[in-house]
């Protein structure tokens, strides 16, 4: 994936992937509850991710359509994370998140069964 999404934009994709196709002002209507935005910050949001390539608009009543995975967002965002602050190396970054919290005995094994599979 090589379009980047800000944070805002991010929070309209979040909606359309929970909650799957559905017009914009059902979009604007839970980000109007959930952050406080009004329907015409919404549709410029929305907007501008159909201007990148994100969003798909169909009619009748301006159904929106994810064109992009979360998994997919996730992954770039992780890697660019992963570069910017941890030198391209993960092990480092794996090393960041573990030594700041407490993890719990089944969260260890967790992780051993996915290091284990990735061998």
């Amino acid at each position: 994936m090589n379009m980047k999404l800000q944070d805002s934009e991010l929070k309209v994709m979040h909606v359309l992937w929970r909650e799957g196709d559905c017009p914009a002002r059902h979009i604007a209507a839970i980000l109007n509850e959930d952050v406080g935005w009004n329907v015409n910050t919404t549709y410029t949001l929305i907007k501008r991710c159909i201007k990148k390539g994100a969003i798909l608009r169909t009619e009748p009543n301006f159904m929106c359509h994810a064109l992009i995975l979360q998994e997919e967002v996730q992954e770039a965002e992780t890697e660019e994370l992963i570069n910017k602050m941890y030198d391209g190396s993960a092990d480092k970054l794996f090393a960041a998140l573990l030594g700041k919290k407490k993890v719990s005995p089944e969260q260890i094994q967790k992780l051993k069964d996915m290091v284990t599979k990735l061998e």
